[in-house]
């Protein structure tokens, strides 16, 4: 069974969110803020200020708590280079979730988003259950398309107009990794 906090590198963990991560990803996210535009929804002045993203840990912490959103954050020390969601988590026969990540821009191509990737459809295997776990990117992300092959994603499709993302509706191709075939009864 996967233990968390989960060394990535000497120096960086993976490790649930905290309502004391708030200070560090709004710096997080405002040192990010152009590296992650072209994948994120546009987001509103808000969401890059300290309070934002108070309420925003707030909100997650409550969803974590309803058992539908699983979010963890990539440490160095005390600010964040990342984040990995299992986010939309069901149960009964669906037993499935949304999977999303980001590396700080300074990290990029060192591998962690592989190690994150794989310890999140670990976790959603043996602590949440889970049957499925789905990612989708937008075409051009080539990069994360191969994080998700690497980690065992197959290939779904392309789902035309899929997400809003930075200001328009953009076609994403869409994975899914089966994580057990076990049975529930």
């Amino acid at each position: 069974m996967i233990r968390f906090p989960l060394a990535v590198t000497d120096d960086v963990v993976m490790r649930p969110l905290e309502e004391a991560d708030s200070a560090a990803l709004f710096r997080a996210y405002l040192r990010n803020r152009d590296h992650l535009r072209p994948w994120e929804p546009r987001r509103t002045e808000d969401f890059f200020t300290e309070q934002g993203q108070a309420d925003r840990v707030c909100d997650h912490l409550k969803q974590r708590d309803a058992g539908s959103l699983f979010p963890w954050v990539l440490a160095d020390g005390h600010e964040v280079v990342g984040t990995v969601t299992l986010s939309n988590v069901a149960l009964g026969p669906f037993r499935s979730a949304n999977l999303g990540y980001w590396i700080d821009a300074r990290c990029v191509g060192r591998g962690w988003a592989t190690v994150v990737v794989t310890a999140a459809c670990q976790a959603a295997d043996e602590q949440l259950g889970l049957h499925r776990v789905e990612a989708g990117t937008v075409l051009a992300n080539r990069p994360s398309q191969r994080v998700l092959e690497k980690c065992g994603f197959a290939l779904i499709g392309t789902a035309p107009d899929y997400l809003h993302i930075d200001g328009e509706w953009r076609d994403h191709v869409l994975f899914q990794k089966i994580l057990n075939g076990r049975s529930l009864v």
